[in-house]
Parts: structure tokens; C-alpha cells; sequence
């Protein structure tokens, strides 16, 4: 405002009969009546906001700034000194911030602390579970540092690019720790960004089975509102921390200093609280083992897709394959989520052992015996069909993009050997199957029944659609109990022990059946999924009541519908998830043959396997991909025998 305007004396009558109202707010002077004086202070004025930076600018529009509240004031001072008609305008009404200074501050100081709490927790959250404990979040988070220095020496326009960029990228690796913690926690390894995004659709079809679609929607939309909030939230805390150091840049850069010499010093010396390092570089580290594991996964693939084209067998004669059970009714059998910590837990041992070592009498008393020992599984938790495919195909297949791998090729199974001999009806009972399945010609079945195919009415028991003891009946109905002018061999997927076990379904008499409709009072009579899942002993317990269910209706299978030609081969395709079988437990599945014909086991005798259902703790570890190998080695010649396998 030029000095002339602001120096021009009032109208003598305006000045008697000016009123309290008319004055300047909170009793501010008269604008100095020297004018020299006036047009020095306007220069002055006039430098200092030339001199303002955006940064200042937006200090004081949001009153945060010390200048901030006594703005409107000067403004109304000069306003009040220079109008000639002061009651011509309306004063402008006092903001919320003017009319409540201290709750403004206060919620300032509120949201300011929150947005570095948010910046902080994302920066140092691990992505294992068994870290996820308080002294992870007392560190110096190196990151935090560096970028801090960054952000400090940006252009305003940059800066601002750069902070919502940093809290995005913040956020989205917090979004890849969390499903690290979930995956681990349910499949005992971290989340691949290559190949695992489809497992979440599969993940939300398990949550929809498990307690309902009007459940399972509303977890769903609870996830996408959170990470969008996540998002964006994280977004708006580095603008506004950025914002608050551009403010206040000599002392962010002192404190910047100083946190950086802290933790230079912290490393130096290897300080640790409750184990963890002080001086973090925690998400550094993550963002290159990502970057190390996508690197890897690349190769895997390249290198498995030549593992998977090499295979000993592949030109072996089906005439000479599997000549040791010519004439047998082969069933393999999985039983989901059968693993080590069945047998072997104190909570769960007790009741599956006696299972196990009743049915061993029960069976030899129909006169089969049974070898039995451990393979460990290439999956662990979940992932079904990562152990069955290991089992069958002899290769490792620990992941999705193996999977996909090896069942667009021709790499032989063992179902699919049976079937090169044309000396067996080759069937699968998948009850698991709600939908097509193109794999089941790479496992060589010449029909497949699923679960539309099974003749199932009676009702779902959470995730698996249909008992055991169904499946095994509608197996007897369907194909076993018919007559064939070739024998059977069977591949069998058991799934009343698949999580969350519960409700459970219970043993009935095997002519009481029928199609399945009298499980819906057994259904409704069984426990509530969430009422379990509170408590791991519950779940524990449960979990084991499953296991003993499907072993017993198996054992219970083969002593009524077995015969003298019944070879039959069950086992685990898993461990449990680590709520039921702990953090740090292994990935081993037993497995056991059982025979009528003693010279089937005999061919075996090397195996050194334990003889009975429930395999000793020294009985032999292989891995679950040798098996293969192994059984067509034991019965029919050894690949070197046969026709060398051409070159591929």
C-alpha cells in the first residue's frame, strides 16, 4: 500500500464520531502519522514479501506459521487506517483456528505426530511374524534419514513430487510385508511378486467357503479400503512432514544431522534392542531381496523348464513299466494337511496315534500289512497341488509357475505310467475339483470324477464340499465296486481335514451313506469356524479330529471293500499351517504302503520303512520328488534297463 493512501487524514467528523467498533482489533496503534515513517515501513514490507517463500506462503493460508495470527489482524489495522468509509465492508468472521488457537495447535502437533508414527511403523515393519515385536519399532531407520536429506534440498514443485512418490512407494512396500507375513504364516514362505498374485483369488475362494459370501465380501472390502488408505494416507504424511522441514529447514537439517551421526554411530558399535539392530536399513534390504528374488525367479523358470524336459523314464515301454503290480487295484490316496505334527505333537499325537495303531491291527487282522516312513513336502500350509504334483512327477514343484511349468508338458507321472501300460483303468476322486481341471490329462487319468460328478446332496462342511467317507463310498459306487475287464488305479484327494476343521463330519455306517443328505443334521450340529479359530489349542484339537476322521474312514475303506489284489499307497500332501504346527516345525508327511500280496512289500524291504501304519522317528526322510524314481524302480526295471530316452 503506497504511503500516500496510508497517511490520508480521516474526515474530522469521522474522527468524533468514531465508536469502540470502529477501532482496530485488540487495541493495535494507529498506523504512525509521520509519513516518511510509513513509507519506510511499506518498503520494507514490500521486500519481505518479495522475499517469501511458497513455503511461507502456505505456513501462513494454513495458520501455522507465527505470523499466522496476527495476519488478519494487520490486515484489519490497515484496512481500519485507510478506508474511508470503515463501515462500508464487513470485517471478515474470525476462523475456527482464530476462535480456538489451542485446540488448533493441538491438532496440529496431533496429526503431525501421526504422520511420522505412520512413516516410521512402515519403514521398520518386518515382514516375518516372529519379528513383528515392539523393539522393531524403537530403531533409526537409515531410509528415513536419507530421504529426509533429499526432500531438504528439492525445488518446492520436486519436493512435493518426491514426498507423495516416497509415501506411496512406502505404502506398497508395507502392503508386500503384510502379505509376507500372511504367506508365511499360512504356506511358511514369503509372498513372490512373480507368480503369487493368483493364490489371493484363491485365498478370497477359501475365505468365501470358509465362513460365507456375505463374510467373505466384507472382509474383502475391508482389505481394498484399507490399502487404499493406506495409499493415500502414507501419501499425505510425507507431504506434510516434507512441508513442516521446508518450514523449518535450519532445524530439520540439525536434526537430520544429528539422527544421521546417531546412527553411523549405532552401526559402528552394533547396538541392539532385544536383538534387533538400532541402526535399521530394514527396508533397503527387503527392496533388494525383492529385486534378488525376482532375479531368481526368472532363472528358476529358465532352468526348470529344462529340469522338467529331461526325465529317465520318458522313453520306457509301458511294457516294461510297473510289471511288479500287474493285476493289483492301486490307490493313492492324499490326506490334506496330514503331516509330521499329527503324529508327533503331545496335543494332537495322542488320539491320531491310536488311530494309526488300530487300524495297523484292524488291517493286519484282514490280512494286509504296511510299511511306512516320511517325505518331505514341497509345500507347507497350503498349496495342495504343489505336493501332489512333486509326488507324481518326481520333480520339485514349490511354486506356481513350476506348477504351470511342468503340466504344460510331458514329463511322466506315476498315474500317467500306469496308464502308458495299458494295463489299468486310470481314475481320480477330486472332490476338491468344483470346476474344469486341464491338468488331469498331463496326470494321465482317462476319467476324472469332480464334485458335480460325484452325486453329493448333501451339504458343504466349510471348505471341503463333501466327507471322506462320501468320497471313498461314491469311489466304490462309481468305479471300485463295478465290474472292469482291467484293474483300477486310483488317485484319491481326501479333503475333510483341509482348514479350518470345522464343522467335522463323523463316521456313519457305510450303508447309511447314501447320497450324502443325512450329513445336514450332522452339519448343523457342528462347530462354528470362528468360535474355533480364537483359541490355537481349540484349533489344534480340531485340526486332529480331522486327521483321525479321514484315517479311520481310509482304514475303514479297505478292510470292508479291499480285497487280496488292493495295493494302496496314503500319505500327507502338507503340514498344517503354523498355528496348528508351530513356527519352526518341518515340512515332513508320512506316508505308508499297504498290501495283501506279501511280495509287493517284499519288493520294497530295502526301504527300510517302518512296519506299520505310523512311520518311527527313525524311519528314512526322502524327499517328497524321489518318490517317483524310487516306486517305479521297486516295481518294474530301472530306466537303464529299458530304451535309453532319446535326446530331447
Amino acid at each position: 500500500m503506497s504511503h500516500t493512501t496510508s497517511s490520508r487524514p480521516l474526515p474530522q467528523e469521522e474522527r468524533n464520531t468514531a465508536t469502540e467498533e470502529d477501532l482496530p482489533p485488540d487495541g493495535l496503534p494507529e498506523p504512525a502519522p509521520n509519513a516518511a515513517e510509513a513509507t519506510s515501513d511499506g518498503g520494507e514490507a514490500t521486500a519481505d514479501a518479495a522475499e517469501a517463500t511458497p513455503e511461507q506462503d502456505t505456513a501462513a493460508s494454513e495458520g501455522t506459521g507465527p505470523e499466522a495470527a496476527t495476519a488478519p489482524e494487520a490486515a484489519t489495522e490497515t484496512e481500519a487506517a485507510t478506508d474511508p468509509e470503515p463501515d462500508s465492508a464487513a470485517r471478515p468472521a474470525p476462523g475456527w483456528r482464530d476462535r480456538h488457537p489451542i485446540a488448533a495447535r493441538t491438532l496440529a502437533w496431533t496429526t503431525t505426530a501421526l504422520a511420522g508414527a505412520l512413516v516410521l511403523v512402515t519403514l521398520l515393519l518386518p515382514n516375518d511374524p516372529a519379528r513383528l515385536t515392539p523393539a522393531e519399532f524403537v530403531r533409526i531407520p537409515v531410509e528415513g534419514i536419507a530421504g529426509a536429506a533429499l526432500l531438504l534440498v528439492l525445488p518446492q514443485t520436486v519436493r512435493r513430487v518426491a514426498a507423495v512418490l516416497a509415501g506411496v512407494g512406502l505404502a506398497l512396500l508395507a502392503i508386500l510385508d503384510v502379505l509376507d507375513i500372511g504367506f508365511i504364516g499360512a504356506l511358511g514362505r514369503g509372498f513372490n511378486v512373480v507368480f503369487d498374485w493368483p493364490l489371493l483369488g484363491d485365498g478370497a475362494s477359501f475365505l468365501q467357503d470358509s465362513i460365507g459370501p456375505a463374510g467373505a465380501l466384507g472382509v474383502e472390502t475391508a482389505a481394498v479400503v484399507l490399502v487404499l488408505a493406506l495409499l493415500v494416507l502414507t501419501a499425505l504424511a510425507v507431504v506434510r512432514l516434507s512441508n513442516l522441514m521446508a518450514r523449518h529447514r535450519a532445524t530439520a537439517a540439525g536434526t537430520t544431522l544429528a539422527l544421521g551421526t546417531a546412527w553411523v554411530l549405532c552401526a559402528a558399535l552394533g547396538l541392539q534392542i532385544a536383538g534387533a539392530p538400532v541402526a535399521s536399513r530394514s527396508t533397503s534390504d527387503l527392496v533388494q531381496a525383492r529385486m534378488d528374488a525376482v532375479s531368481a525367479t526368472l532363472k528358476d523358470e529358465r532352468d526348470f523348464a529344462k529340469q522338467a524336459a529331461t526325465d529317465p523314464y520318458h522313453r520306457t515301454p509301458g511294457s516294461q513299466l510297473l510289471t511288479g503290480l500287474r493285476g493289483k487295484d492301486v490307490i493313492f490316496t492324499f490326506i490334506e494337511s496330514y503331516g509330521r505334527s499329527a503324529v508327533q505333537d503331545p496335543l494332537m499325537a495322542p488320539g491320531v496315534d491310536a488311530v494309526l495303531a488300530k487300524g495297523t491291527k484292524r488291517l493286519r487282522a484282514a490280512g494286509y500289512s504296511a510299511r511306512s516312513g516320511w517325505l518331505t513336502s514341497a509345500t507347507y500350509g497350503g498349496g495342495s497341488w504343489l505336493g501332489h504334483s512333486t509326488f507324481m512327477s518326481g520333480l520339485w514343484i514349490d511354486n506356481q509357475q513350476r506348477y504351470r511349468t511342468v503340466t504344460a508338458g510331458d514329463h511322466l507321472t506315476l498315474t500317467k505310467a500306469f496308464q502308458r501300460t495299458g494295463a489299468w483303468r486310470t481314475v481320480g476322486i477330486m472332490p476338491g475339483v468344483t470346476k474344469g481341471w486341464p491338468e488331469a490329462s498331463w496326470y494321465g487319468l482317462d476319467h476324472v470324477y469332480d464334485s458335480r460328478e460325484l452325486g453329493y446332496k448333501g451339504p458343504k462342511f466349510s471348505w471341503s464340499t463333501m466327507p471322506d467317507q462320501y468320497s471313498l463310498s461314491a469311489f466304490q459306487r462309481l468305479e471300485h465296486g463295478r465290474p472292469h475287464d482291467k484293474p483300477l488305479m486310483s488317485e484319491i484327494i481326501l479333503t475333510s481335514s483341509h482348514n479350518p476343521w470345522a464343522p467335522l463330519p463323523k463316521t456313519l455306517p457305510w450303508n447309511k451313506v447314501g447320497d450324502g443328505s443325512v450329513y445336514n443334521s450332522v452339519e448343523k450340529a457342528g462347530k462354528n469356524p470362528v468360535d474355533v479359530w480364537q483359541q490355537t489349542d481349540r484349533v489344534r484339537t480340531e485340526y486332529g479330529k480331522s486327521i483321525q476322521y479321514s484315517l479311520n474312514s481310509l482304514i475303514s475303506y479297505v478292510e470292508k471293500y479291499g480285497n487280496k489284489n488292493t495295493v494302496l499307497v496314503f500319505l500327507g500332501d502338507h503340514q498344517p499351517v503354523a498355528k496348528v504346527s508351530g513356527d519352526h516345525a518341518s515340512r515332513d508327511v508320512p506316508v505308508a504302503l499297504v498290501a495283501h500280496d506279501p511280495d509287493v512289500l517284499k519288493r520294497i524291504s530295502n526301504w527300510h520303512w517302518t512296519p506299520s501304519l505310523n512311520p518311527g522317528h527313525q524311519a528314512p526322510v526322502w524327499r517328497m520328488d524321489t518318490f517317483r524314481d524310487r516306486f517305479l524302480k521297486a516295481y518294474g526295471p530301472h530306466p537303464d534297463s529299458a530304451t535309453p530316452p532319446a535326446a530331447r
